[in-house]
Formats: structure tokens, sequence, C-alpha cells
């Protein structure tokens, strides 16, 4: 799904509507639909401009089985772009008759667009920060994390309770921070932090894994997934990997 600046166009997804690129979040109950038995997971990445965020999405989407995926979306607004798909667009049953489906989203790196991140970010039950490694790209780093913590409030999540996991892209390029370095600066914060390079699919895998664990805890304390629908942390993720990113043969 493509668009350009002054034409309309409308997503329809439970989570948000986009009008020629100016969104509006739906206050709604929580993806989890007890009548239907259905639960809705929403995962985002996000980061600065040009870190990796829509290579990460496309690499994960690229590693997964065919039936396993959905269709890649692709909004584009001017200079920037976000991307969508349904991971197991079927979802999963949990034992006890509950469905689990995935679905995956990836916010515009650039400031210009904070309202569709806003929109995106809304009602998210995890988020994965892609960061760039290279040395040149430090502030811009920073400035996105604080934006994310910002509008997390904005849009209501409580951002020191959020499944979050930190990606540190681009290891493949030169003038990079070390890992030493990189370490030495997120050793004190509480989320699980990666080394990737997106672009060959390294470290994309570990990164979604360890979000998914995390997602996991939160959406157990509050929906009782082990006690009520007898769906533990490794059976879900196992039904999740599983059928997901598998890892290419050497």
């Amino acid at each position: 799904m493509k668009g350009v600046m002054g034409e309309k166009f409308t997503i329809h997804d439970s989570r948000f509507t986009i009008h020629d690129s100016r969104v509006t979040s739906h206050e709604l109950m929580s993806d989890f639909d007890e009548t239907a038995r259905r639960l809705t997971v929403k995962l985002v990445y996000y980061g600065p401009a040009l870190s990796g965020k829509t290579t990460n999405l496309m690499r994960l989407h690229d590693l997964l089985q065919p039936e396993a995926r959905g269709e890649l979306m692709t909004l584009e607004t001017q200079g920037d772009r976000t991307l969508f798909f349904d991971l197991l667009p079927l979802g999963f049953r949990a034992p006890s008759g509950l469905l689990v489906k995935l679905k995956l989203f990836t916010v515009p790196g650039q400031v210009a667009h904070d309202g569709t991140r806003k929109a995106v970010l809304s009602r998210a039950d995890g988020v994965v920060f892609v960061a760039d490694s290279q040395r040149t790209q430090g502030v811009n780093n920073a400035e996105a994390f604080q934006n994310l913590a910002d509008n997390a409030a904005r849009v209501g999540l409580d951002f020191d309770r959020l499944p979050l996991a930190v990606q540190f892209n681009k290891r493949d390029l030169p003038e990079i921070y070390s890992e030493a370095e990189i370490r030495e600066r997120w050793s004190a914060t509480p989320w699980p932090l990666f080394l990737a390079s997106a672009l060959n699919g390294d470290g994309v895998r570990e990164t979604f894994l360890a979000l998914l664990a995390r997602v996991y805890a939160d959406l157990d304390r509050l929906y009782a997934l082990r006690t009520d629908h007898g769906l533990d942390e490794p059976a879900f993720i196992r039904a999740a990997a599983d059928a997901g990113p598998r890892r290419q043969a050497c």
C-alpha cells in the first residue's frame, strides 16, 4: 500500500487510521477479546531515521516460512515510510483455545512524522529500539530514545514497564562504537542489548526472540496465559519462532 503527500488513503486496523498522513489513535479496549477468545499482540520497531528498522522488519519477513507471514505493507510518507505485516496471520491456538495473533510495525524515523510515530506506538505490547552503531549517530540515537519515552507517555504506555529490547545495528560498517563502549554505556539499564547487522540478518532473530520473552511476561501478568490458557513462555516463543524466523543453512 503506497501513498504520496496530498493523496487520501486509510489503513483499517484496530490500532490506528491514517488520512492524508494525519493520524488518529483509537482509544479502544485492549486487543484481548474474551468473547472471540482472541489475543492480538502488537510489536513495534522504533528508532532514529536510517537506523535499520525497516531492514530489520524486511529481513525478518524474508526469514519467515511463507505460510507464517502476511503481506508486507508499506505506507509511504514524504521522505520516510512505515512498514507492517502480520506474523502468523492465521494465529496459533493455546491449549485453552485462545487464538494468539502477532502484528509487527516500524515507525518512521524522521521527526516530521512524529504524529505517525505516536499512532503506531499506541497500544504496543513490546518495542525494539534500533540504534545506529556509527559514531556520528550518537546524538540521533539519544534523541530518538528520549522521543520513544516521551511518546510512550503521551499514548498512555508505562515506559518503565514496557517490554523493550535494544539493538545496535550496522555492526558491518566502519567507524562504529565498539562493543565494549556500547555495553559500558548501557550496563545500568534493565533492557536486553543486542549487536546486529540487519542487512546480513545477523542479530535479527535474537532480538526478536528476546522481545517475545519480555512480552510474554507482561501478557501473562495481564491475561494469565499460563494458568488460564495453558500457554507458558517456552510454548509461546516456540509457536511464534518455530513457524517464524528460521536459521539459514550455511
